[in-house]
């Protein structure tokens, strides 16, 4: 059965959004689209559906809004930005790709995100970009010439089967260790973001070990590690659940027990994996550019409120 994908163009009234949680480490954010083609599993970005009263299942990934007025909007808003007393000083960088992936197949036609960065560009303003696209390449005359603080390329597993059944419309992580390469051959620092590490799937060591072995061989700048797979909201948590009983039936008591209490997996989990990656990420000479981030990210979850879902076997 084809699949039938609806695009929904949307205004807003701004494009570029101050973050105020003191977890997350940048401060400012674009997101140019809701809803990601990707329809990763296992994506906590899935409950902002839910915001809109839209059902936070595969709608997610087959109705997507296009924030069809992001250029004019972040124009506006950076133009108002660098008239006040401040200007654009407290503007240190932009994180594009926070929610959804801003390379997302509909941004070849669309074009939102290149014109959000052609926009940042004439402003001087520096950015950051996540996402699993190769896509980002058609933009590299303007990432080239630009302040990039970074992209960074997401990437669990090279494991074919576990890519298939989790992030089936995602480019191939072997694709993706190309775009690394060739963004860092480009002169753009640019790197892997492995995460999600999801238990009993890819965090078996000789897995991550390989993981890190090719990110470094693909001149990568640097390896963020040991991202693991958090189910902070009911929508993403449900969701997940549904595709490991699909996929993975023999896993779902195990994660059950693993998230019975939170969304996020117990540090005794996390603890001897973040450790062995540290390890890994030393001996192939990759920065992990992590302190920082890894110890607001903690003090978030221990923070968190928990998300407690009854499942039935």
């Amino acid at each position: 059965m084809a699949r039938h994908i609806e695009y929904e163009p949307i205004t807003s009234k701004s494009i570029l959004n101050q973050v105020s949680a003191p977890s997350m480490p940048f401060r400012w954010s674009i997101n140019p689209y809701r809803g990601c083609q990707h329809g990763c599993s296992f994506c906590y970005a899935r409950s902002t559906h839910s915001f809109l009263g839209i059902a936070a299942d595969d709608t997610f990934q087959n109705h997507i809004f296009l924030k069809s007025n992001a250029v004019e909007a972040l124009e506006g808003q950076l133009r108002k930005m660098s008239r006040s007393r401040g200007g654009l000083r407290g503007l240190d960088y932009v994180a594009i790709g926070t929610a959804t992936d801003p390379y997302q197949p509909v941004e070849a036609n669309a074009k939102l995100t290149r014109g959000c960065l052609e926009v940042l560009a004439k402003y001087g303003v520096s950015v950051s970009l996540t996402t699993r696209s190769p896509l980002i390449l058609r933009d590299l005359d303007l990432l080239s010439n630009m302040s990039v603080c970074s992209i960074n390329i997401s990437i669990n597993t090279l494991d074919k089967k576990v890519w298939k059944a989790l992030e089936p419309s995602t480019p191939s992580p072997m694709k993706r260790l190309e775009t690394v390469q060739a963004l860092s051959e480009a002169g753009i620092t640019a790197g892997v973001f492995m995460a999600p590490i999801l238990p009993h799937l890819t965090d078996r060591l000789e897995d991550l070990e390989e993981l890190v072995r090719l990110t470094a061989q693909h001149r990568a700048s640097f390896c963020l590690g040991a991202r693991f797979l958090r189910l902070s909201t009911s929508e993403v948590k449900v969701w997940f659940f549904e595709t490991l009983r699909q996929h993975y039936p023999h896993l779902v008591a195990k994660y059950a027990a693993l998230f019975s209490g939170s969304g996020y997996t117990p540090k005794h989990y996390r603890e001897p994996i973040e450790a062995a990656i540290g390890r890994m990420l030393n001996q192939h000479g990759l920065d992990s550019k992590d302190a920082l981030r890894r110890e607001k990210l903690v003090a978030a979850e221990e923070e968190a409120e928990p998300v407690q879902l009854s499942f039935s076997f």
